[in-house]
């Protein structure tokens, strides 16, 4: 998609040279214009942990304390980096994966932590600040002149629903494109009548459109805009990215069975097709019962997909140009409760970074003994988001401006661990 909109005649040109493209194949035609897609800017994948995932469980095990919880500890493929047991794929690619154990925050709520994860900013009711999908596909936008490709520059696989601020103040063109299943193809995406009667369906949607525009110009902008892009999107060969038959049985079986691998395997196919953001949602980790049962289960349709993911992207030379996060709202208390559950704690808790130019096989900052406080490198939210922005060549300080007349930075005053790199 591109800033400008095509013309009818223009998409008639558009359909031609996509017939050839399609007589190619998608998978051909990909791997013609791979190289040049990845040209094009840096890429980033979150893997979001919906309802705040136990650290203990995770990526920060407590193998002789209490708060531990019996869960045992695993060794890795980096000398003294140890994850939970139930994460004996990304065990495998240690290398290639950077824990921050020392992740702190004051939000203990799921929406407010949520939009706080995802936008790097509280809520606040002048303003609805960008998400950090928006953000990439925006600033990547930016730096190419404008959107490329016909695909939505950002997509959302799975439900997350939690105060969620989509574009905010960046504007609808940025919003994510949402699909709940990655094993379906996008639904009404296939025009109803023949490619010519929909583009003079859509001319005479203009037409009428042209009446309301003197009273809602912004409105009639944004509504011509929105269905010129779903008609770019629809017509397009791109649209076969979503199509998991398409991918060879033997890749399929690597990542795994479930809801999830599918969408990490759709994440690498958007992002292979020029796509700047993909957002992969994993729900059910608020375990305020039978935690290390629970974690047990959910590792089991996480662990393997995310492993594969950074090696299928790696394999393909795409990993150094995208970053791929794994992260929840929050953490778990360090104390096992009467239910064999953990609460919400936001004091200390972790991420794993990798790609990007994260320099893998490390591990930054601690808590104490206890898992309770953070007593070494602690690392608040809006440094997570600036250190994003140097992993994505973002220039953290750019300024938005607020319905209000507020200019509001990319990232308030966070840091980039600089150490990761």
């Amino acid at each position: 998609m591109r800033s400008h909109f095509c013309t009818r005649r223009h998409l008639l040109r558009m359909l031609s040279a996509a017939g050839v493209s399609g007589a190619l194949g998608w998978g051909n035609t990909v791997s013609l214009h791979a190289a040049d897609l990845r040209k094009r800017g840096k890429a980033c994948i979150l893997l979001w942990m919906q309802g705040g995932p136990s650290q203990f469980e995770t990526f920060s095990p407590l193998k002789e304390h209490a708060n531990g919880g019996g869960t045992q500890a695993i060794a890795t493929n980096v000398a003294g980096m140890q994850f939970a047991e139930y994460w004996p794929q990304a065990a495998r690619i240690a290398d290639r994966l950077a824990v921050i154990r020392s992740m702190t925050s004051k939000e203990g709520s799921h929406p407010r932590a949520s939009y706080f994860m995802h936008t790097g900013y509280l809520p606040n009711p002048s303003a609805r600040h960008p998400t950090l999908g928006s953000i990439v596909a925006s600033q990547c936008a930016s730096h190419l002149g404008g959107m490329t490709g016909d695909l939505p520059p950002v997509v959302r696989i799975g439900s997350r629903g939690r105060n969620d601020s989509g574009a905010g103040i960046l504007g609808m063109q940025w919003d994510p494109f949402e699909l709940r299943d990655a094993e379906h193809n996008p639904a009404n995406t296939q025009p109803m009548v023949e490619t010519d009667r929909h583009l003079r369906r859509l001319d005479l949607m203009e037409r009428l459109d042209r009446g309301f525009a003197k009273e809602l110009p912004q409105e009639v902008a944004d509504h011509t805009a929105l269905y010129k892009r779903a008609t770019r999107m629809i017509l397009s060969d791109g649209m076969r990215a979503f199509d998991l038959q398409d991918e060879p049985q033997s890749v399929r079986a690597e990542y795994g069975e479930g809801g999830f691998a599918s969408g990490c395997l759709l994440a690498r196919r958007l992002i292979e097709s020029g796509v700047s953001f993909v957002e992969v949602v994993s729900n059910g980790w608020d375990t305020h019962q039978d935690n290390a049962a629970q974690v047990e289960k959910l590792a089991g349709g996480v662990d393997r997909p995310f492993a594969t993911l950074v090696r299928d992207l790696e394999r393909r030379g795409m990993l150094d140009d995208t970053l791929v996060i794994w992260i929840g709202e929050f953490g778990r208390t360090p104390q096992v409760n009467p239910r064999g559950g953990r609460d919400h704690f936001p004091r200390s808790f972790n991420a794993v970074l990798a790609g990007g130019g994260v320099k893998g096989g490390q591990v930054i900052g601690r808590t104490d003994t206890a898992g309770i406080e953070v007593t070494d490198r602690p690392v608040m939210v809006p440094d997570l988001f600036a250190t994003f922005c140097k992993s994505l060549a973002i220039d953290p300080t750019v300024e938005n401006m607020a319905p209000s007349g507020r200019p509001i930075k990319l990232v308030d005053s966070g840091k980039a661990v600089d150490e990761l790199f």
